[in-house]
């Protein structure tokens, strides 16, 4: 599937905003398959509920996550 990103960063926590559809202002990540978006997922949290999220993502096309900072 296409994923597009858009990420905002602040110093506590990333709003992350994948979307399946091309917008003006979202970074294209490529046709990435199943395993490429868990892995995704994985890179940025190992709390996430991958399986979940992926899920969503094909439901409604679009997913915001909520990333906290590593501190």
């Amino acid at each position: 599937m296409k994923i597009y990103k858009l990420e905002t960063q602040t110093p506590t926590h990333r709003i992350i905003r994948l979307n399946c559809e091309a917008h003006s202002d979202l970074e294209y990540l490529g046709d990435l398959s199943d395993e490429e978006v868990l892995d995704f997922f994985h890179n940025l949290s190992k709390d996430i509920d991958k399986e979940k999220n992926l899920k969503l993502l094909k439901y409604y096309g679009y997913l915001h996550l909520l990333v906290k900072n590593r501190a």
